[in-house]
């Protein structure tokens, strides 16, 4: 890219935040060291699991995807109706950048747009697409690990109101506490805008099982993933055929959990150092937790959101919900 186009001179000038070569190494070698073996999900989107991801979003069983796009297609001009014109958009968690395109394609004259992620090839990747395709708007990646607190570059000019997208029901990997944290936050760095977020929903436990366990085992790569990610950046030696991958749901506290699960009693080198782990033990990968509308709600006004609009397919599956930040 030229350097004399303002446009590409603000693509060049992504912020990082919070983000280090040695965090997951770190990170992996605490959680499989700790009482309970975990590895934050966070760590999944390399490029070879944003790739699984992709693919995963395809499959029949996994209808968060495929429901969540056909609301914001379906919506697309109230949620233009509510950003307005001349908006700044925030994509946390921007991942291959495919759902924003609805948004931007509806609001009128968006100013800029803000994808942050800690994936940094991917979203390196998918914000040179959007600033490609287009040509009138100011693209500012921002490589940050979104569930710590963060800061944002300045307003960009022009722009009358920051206004946030949260896809993907991403937000129910956190932990309660967690989305009130994460919330928090957003509504600061929103102050005077919004925030669109996708949020899965309570559901019939068969459904929820068939979308994290599917046929062709794409979910059980994906998970699996975290362990070759390791072998190749750090060059440890989990072999993959000794874990399985393990997805259930948990009705009391209303969240799928995934696990890889020990097949034997082994030994691992992870950057030099061992790691042990018995027949049947579980390193604990993620959580996903599903909501009621009506809780999620008070999470968010808890958080300081003003809870407005929402959306929801007609078999209650998925819902998007659109919050004021005053």
């Amino acid at each position: 890219m030229s350097d004399s186009n303002p446009r590409h001179a603000a693509m060049a000038a992504s912020t990082t935040q919070g983000v280090d070569a040695d965090d997951f190494a770190g990170a992996l070698l605490a959680g499989l060291n700790a009482g309970r073996k975990q590895i934050p999900c966070k760590y999944f989107y390399d490029a070879e699991g944003s790739a699984l991801f992709e693919k995963i979003c395809a499959l029949p069983e996994y209808y968060l995807a495929r429901t969540e796009l056909a609301l914001l297609a379906r919506h697309a001009e109230e949620f233009a109706a509510l950003v307005g014109a001349d908006a700044e958009l925030v994509e946390f968690g921007a991942g291959s950048g495919r759902k924003v395109r609805l948004l931007l394609d509806a609001v009128v004259r968006p100013r800029a747009y803000l994808p942050i992620d800690i994936s940094i090839d991917c979203l390196l990747a998918s914000a040179a697409r959007i600033d490609a395709d287009y040509p009138d708007l100011i693209v500012k990646p921002v490589i940050a690990d979104f569930s710590r607190p963060l800061a944002l570059p300045p307003v960009t000019r022009g722009a009358r109101r920051r206004i946030g997208f949260f896809p993907g029901s991403t937000i129910g990997n956190f932990t309660p506490e967690a989305m009130v944290r994460f919330m928090r936050n957003a509504a600061r760095l929103l102050r005077g805008g919004g925030l669109l977020v996708g949020v899965d929903l309570v559901k019939d436990p068969a459904v929820l099982h068939a979308a994290y366990n599917d046929a062709v085992g794409l979910t059980a790569a994906f998970n699996r993933n975290l362990l070759a990610r390791a072998n190749r950046e750090l060059g440890a030696g989990f072999d993959l055929t000794r874990f399985h991958h393990h997805a259930c749901y948990n009705p009391s506290l209303q969240r799928i959990e995934m696990y890889l699960v020990s097949a034997a009693r082994q030994q691992v080198r992870i950057a030099g150092r061992a790691v042990s782990f018995v027949e049947g033990e579980a390193v604990h990968t993620e959580n996903s937790h599903k909501m009621t509308i009506e809780g999620f709600r008070c999470l968010a006004a808890k958080a300081g959101f003003a809870p407005r609009a929402m959306w929801c397919d007609v078999q209650r599956l998925f819902s998007l919900h659109w919050l004021e930040a005053n």
